[in-house]
């Protein structure tokens, strides 16, 4: 792949991360990291409640891939193998002939969308496994195995997995991903809106599916992994051991794609600390250990981080008293807000914007900033919506 098509690529994988992100409110980083693990030849996990845009997020990211045959299916424990890999060809069945129709299933797809994959039944298992590790599928006649072009599958799940089967799939998922409802009331307003208004065509940046191939293939692979970032994986082991946080030496190997893949999406052609935000998504079982390990991760990343997630801890407290509080009189929250909430909220915002101003000028990244940032002016706005009656419409204006 020439230098000049793998800048192309990656450029445009970037405006479709852009565009996706201002159509989807609040999953610029859930983007960002599907189409790094896109990139790195993995699988993802979006894990969410139901109607978090988790399938349509998934559907529209698939579609900008021109040329790309897409297979989607969701899943149930009566699932049938053959529902996914090839349904037998009943007219051959009638000569005497055991044949399978694999055209549109899973076994010609580039890209494959699996909602609820831990409903995935135990006859369908072991193939299930096969496709998502071997990208093979062993027809039911016993044939040979037939070798599927699958670049990488986004899966979703509603929950967690709670058996022995779809723990071996949850395993072999190597990002995972949280998404939620709305958390800004503006944002939550923009939607509302956007369901009634007259929609506007948004630009929509496609890539070829030869050239996101030969990324995946050639380019992603040929970006450099410095020692010092070898180095910095293993002081992170290290430090993610001591707090009894272990993943397998397989997930960590297979990591190193994942932070090639995201220099290459950034037009870079080394790896930096600013890629290891990506193993926050990588380097924990239950979302439990999320925090911890992200905290971790981004202390790492650069020294801007701790303070930020110190912060964040402040601004998330503050959140859970606007919770305690409901049902009492406007007067006790307005009470609240001005002795205790503006005053709060108003300070980390501010600290933020020097942690960020900081970070930029030095060349760290932002990420980790942006994201406590936009937390704050989440929980701000909730503050003036629910605390003091403010039109959720003119929220946005005040912040």
């Amino acid at each position: 792949m020439g230098a000049q098509d793998a800048q192309d690529t990656a450029k445009r994988l970037r405006a479709i991360t852009d565009e996706l992100s201002d159509r989807f409110y609040e999953r610029a980083d859930a983007v960002r990291t599907l189409v790094v693990t896109l990139l790195a030849g993995q699988h993802s996990l979006v894990l969410g409640p139901p109607g978090t845009a988790k399938s349509e997020l998934a559907r529209e990211l698939t579609g900008r891939v021109e040329g790309a045959s897409y297979w989607e299916i969701l899943l149930s424990k009566f699932t049938a193998p053959t529902r996914m890999f090839g349904p037998i060809d009943v007219a051959a069945l009638a000569r005497g002939e055991y044949r399978q129709v694999y055209d549109g299933r899973a076994t010609t797809a580039h890209i494959a969308f699996i909602d609820e994959i831990f409903k995935c039944s135990t006859a369908a298992l072991n193939e299930t496994l096969g496709f998502l590790n071997e990208r093979i599928y062993h027809p039911e006649n016993g044939g040979e195995p037939i070798r599927c072009p699958l670049i990488g599958a986004i899966t979703a799940s509603n929950e967690l997995p709670d058996g022995e089967d779809s723990a071996a799939i949850y395993d072999r998922l190597l990002v995972r991903i949280e998404v939620g409802y709305l958390a800004d009331p503006s944002n939550f307003a923009a939607l509302i809106r956007s369901a009634v208004s007259r929609p506007v065509a948004p630009a929509r940046t496609t890539v070829e599916l030869a050239a996101l191939r030969r990324a995946v293939a050639e380019a992603v692979p040929a970006v450099d992994v410095p020692d010092v970032i070898v180095d910095a994986v293993c002081t992170l082991r290290a430090a993610l051991r001591r707090k009894e946080l272990i993943a397998s030496d397989r997930r960590w190997r297979q990591a190193v794609g994942l932070l090639q893949a995201s220099a290459y999406l950034d037009g870079r052609p080394a790896v930096t600390e600013t890629d290891l935000s990506v193993l926050t998504h990588v380097l924990w079982d239950s979302p439990a250990e999320r925090p911890a390990v992200e905290r971790e991760v981004l202390q790492l990343v650069n020294p801007d981080a701790k303070e930020a997630l110190d912060l964040a801890d402040t601004i998330e407290e503050l959140d859970a008293q606007l919770d305690a509080m409901a049902g009492q009189s406007r007067e006790a929250l307005s009470e609240w807000v001005i002795k205790t909430a503006h005053h709060r909220l108003a300070m980390a915002g501010k600290r933020l914007e020097t942690l960020r101003a900081e970070a930029a000028g030095a060349g760290r990244s932002t990420a980790a900033i942006d994201r406590v940032a936009g937390r704050q002016r989440a929980v701000r706005a909730r503050v003036l919506t629910e605390a003091l009656g403010v039109d959720a419409s003119t929220v946005q204006a005040q912040l």
